[in-house]
């Protein structure tokens, strides 16, 4: 019986938001083709001035067809009947009739839902190498030409912001290769918080409003981008809620390795809200809620004296059998990358302010304090997330072909070993390479707290 599979049984709101991140294509296609909104394809956690204009955002791999179609097609039909609480309640009182052929059939649905979304990555991957992006780019950026590849055609405007890799900038320069008529949307961000850069960045961001205004024929008004904000600040709180109060928990309302992989559905969904913001806000609200009410009443895992683990970065590509790995070697994995970048602040705004400009300070603070344009900044974000969780130790995820961040270990292994903070780096090209050498790297590492 899988063990995963009785966690996410019991939990409503995870399971409803793997489901609205897994059945992307089908909501998509709807949004696009029946109520005719326009599609943008974004990437960073930036997608409110997006849905302020009415369109739709989605992380472009969504827009792809997962082979757990049948399961998610089943659970769909029944929860379009009964809602989700009764589904899930159903599903659990299946499990718990212990039928061999019901009970395999479910967990085997769970199980190759995490084996098909990584196998996904790897076709995007795949692809966008066939398609000719240069081999020197990190996975990320491989697995993000891949999906516009297959899907690109299906959105109305890439929606980008410049960082600070200079190879995020060649390829969002490579999406013009693409044979589609997707318009680009570029949002040019200065380096640095000097001279009148607030004000070029602001003005920036008012020309990307009017692009999206004119792909949507729809007007934003001020209160629009307020409402926006609103929605964002309170899914970013109850984020935050889970990565701290819930993470340093001594007792999870699951096993350490499902709430793991919990953290890792939040980043990826984050990055559009599954397309969906008020949607998101609910089942993240309601997540809270339920794993607080678990852990109230004692249901869940003892996790007294397993080692709390940050593993960072992962938004490039990272080993997902980590977490299992840490697991069985008496750690619990942390994975908190929107924070670390410091997309999870509060935009702050009022109703006499200008929510633009507004929203440029809060880039500005993440470039500035967290993403940093040079490595000592970005060290310093590592380190303060670092205290700030209470970690044991670090793993440091280096991509191959990242010269941006994975150069920047040393001097973060530095500042670690000054707080007496342990750390290791595990080498990263694709997901299920190298998983025996990431189980030795990680035993040797672990046994550094035997």
């Amino acid at each position: 019986m899988s063990i995963m599979a009785d966690d996410l049984l019991s939990s409503t709101s995870m399971l409803r938001m793997a489901y609205n991140f897994l059945t992307g294509n089908a909501y998509l296609r709807r949004k696009k083709f029946k109520e005719k909104k326009k599609l943008i394809s974004i990437v960073f956690p930036l997608s409110d001035l997006v849905f302020a204009c009415g369109a739709i955002p989605v992380f472009p791999i969504r827009m792809e067809k997962f082979e757990v179609k049948n399961f998610l097609k089943a659970l769909g039909s029944i929860t379009n009947l009964f809602g989700w609480k009764n589904t899930t309640k159903f599903l659990g009182f299946l499990k718990k009739l212990d039928i061999k052929n019901i009970n395999t059939t479910i967990d085997q649905a769970i199980d190759d839902i995490l084996d098909t979304v990584n196998e996904k990555y790897n076709q995007m991957y795949d692809l966008g190498v066939e398609s000719g992006i240069s081999t020197d780019f990190c996975y990320g950026i491989k697995s993000l030409f891949g999906m516009h590849v297959s899907k690109g055609k299906n959105v109305d405007a890439n929606f980008n912001f410049t960082i600070r890799c200079s190879a995020w900038n060649k390829y969002i320069e490579s999406l013009k290769t693409i044979d589609n008529n997707a318009k680009q949307i570029w949002i040019d961000v200065p380096p640095r918080n000097i001279g009148n850069a607030l004000e070029i960045l602001t003005n920036n961001l008012s020309n990307a409003l009017r692009d999206l205004e004119d792909i949507t024929g729809e007007s934003c008004s001020d209160n629009d981008l307020r409402n926006q904000f609103n929605i964002r600040n309170q899914i970013c709180k109850h984020y935050k809620t889970i990565t701290y109060e819930i993470s340093s928990s001594d007792f999870y309302p699951c096993n350490s390795s499902t709430f793991a992989e919990l953290l890792a559905l939040l980043s990826m969904s984050f990055q559009d809200c599954n397309s969906n913001a008020k949607r998101y806000l609910d089942n993240i609200s309601s997540l809270v809620d339920e794993m607080r009410n678990r852990i109230r009443k004692g249901i869940g895992t003892d996790v007294t004296g397993m080692e709390r683990i940050l593993i960072t970065p992962m938004f490039g590509g990272w080993e997902p059998k980590t977490s299992f790995i840490m697991e069985e070697l008496g750690g619990r994995a942390i994975y908190n990358d929107w924070e670390i970048l410091g997309y999870l602040e509060e935009i702050s705004f009022s109703n006499n302010s200008n929510p633009i400009e507004d929203y440029a300070r809060f880039i500005f603070n993440a470039y500035n304090n967290y993403v940093g344009c040079d490595n000592e900044t970005l060290t310093d974000s590592y380190l303060r997330i670092a205290k700030k969780l209470n970690v044991d130790g670090v793993i440091f995820n280096q991509l191959f072909g990242c010269h941006s961040i994975s150069n920047c270990y040393k001097l973060l292994r530095d500042k670690l070993r000054k707080e007496e903070i342990p750390s290791t780096a595990l080498t990263f090209n694709k997901i299920g390479e190298n998983v025996e050498q990431v189980k030795t790297r990680l035993g040797a590492f672990m046994e550094m707290f035997r």
